[in-house]
């Protein structure tokens, strides 16, 4: 299983539904949070995603500078939970983060964490920039990762 990563007009119209599936199954009906998952954003971000038997074991949204933030940003970071504990979620980011900083050439990352993630997201050099608030009812916290260039 290696990595993929696709511009939005790249994806299949099958890839595509997998992945809104597996956000949805995640962020919608796991965290029971209903909220607006397919937010428009998507058409602008490179999307990195790992499969496992025509299945999305691990996924995530990289957006470029002026998408949301002026920095770059990475965002909807899930693993399925049957793939949890396995490091994809590390080997994710890794790769996020160097696509980044080499093909987009950004040093600089702004993430929207959830708050019980901020140790994960510190480990990779992500420093915390605001309070903890509540984003549809879900605790988080705005981290922002510096790289030297």
């Amino acid at each position: 299983m290696s990595w993929t990563l696709k511009r939005f007009e790249e994806l299949s119209t099958y890839e595509l539904y997998r992945i809104l599936q597996e956000r949805v199954k995640i962020f919608v009906v796991e965290q029971e949070c209903p909220y607006p998952e397919i937010d428009g954003h998507d058409l602008k971000a490179y999307h990195l995603y790992k499969e496992d038997n025509e299945e999305i074991a691990a996924y995530l949204r990289i957006l470029p500078p002026h998408t949301v933030y002026p920095e770059a940003s990475i965002g909807r970071v899930i693993v399925k939970k049957e793939h949890r504990g396995k490091g994809y979620a590390k080997e994710m980011l890794v790769q996020a983060i160097n696509f980044i900083h080499r093909e987009l050439g950004e040093s600089t990352i702004k993430i929207q964490a959830q708050h019980y993630l901020e140790q994960f997201y510190g480990s990779f050099g992500f420093k915390t920039i605001s309070d903890v608030y509540l984003e549809d009812g879900i605790p988080h916290v705005d981290m922002l990762l510096k790289m030297h260039t």
